[in-house]
């Protein structure tokens, strides 16, 4: 078993309050492993030498998708983080909205924009080690 470094944590999002959800959904978000710097932002540089480990977890409502955090490239300005499900797919990925610029914590809130384009807001829950 591999043991990761004390910067990888594991960050819930559950989804926050919309139309079609008006008190928000625990059944509905993201559990993802990610190495976070001490200002709580990704750190590009720990994913990229521990990718592997950076998994991904989409649960919603009764489906389940596994996959991985994935940078893809583009320069400081137009890099951007993504849920990738499937390596050969280039359709699947579900990406962050300036992911690279938010500080994960406990009560901040995140943007996703899902495989149809559709935009989704998600509270962060947790973030704890992972083991």
């Amino acid at each position: 078993m591999t043991q990761l470094p004390h910067s990888f944590k594991r960050i819930r999002l559950d989804l926050a309050r919309s139309k079609a959800f008006p008190i928000g959904s625990v059944d509905h978000g993201y559990e993802f492993v990610a190495p976070l710097g001490p200002d709580g932002r990704i750190d590009p540089e720990q994913w990229r030498a521990n990718r592997e480990h950076c998994r991904v977890r989409r649960f919603w409502g009764d489906e389940e998708e596994i996959g991985y955090l994935v940078h893809k490239p583009g320069g400081p300005e137009h890099a951007r983080w993504v849920f990738d499900y499937d390596a050969t797919a280039e359709d699947d990925d579900e990406s962050g909205f300036r992911f690279g610029e938010h500080a994960f914590a406990p009560g901040e809130y995140v943007s996703i924009r899902d495989e149809d384009g559709e935009m989704h807001t998600f509270q962060v829950i947790s973030v704890e080690p992972a083991t």
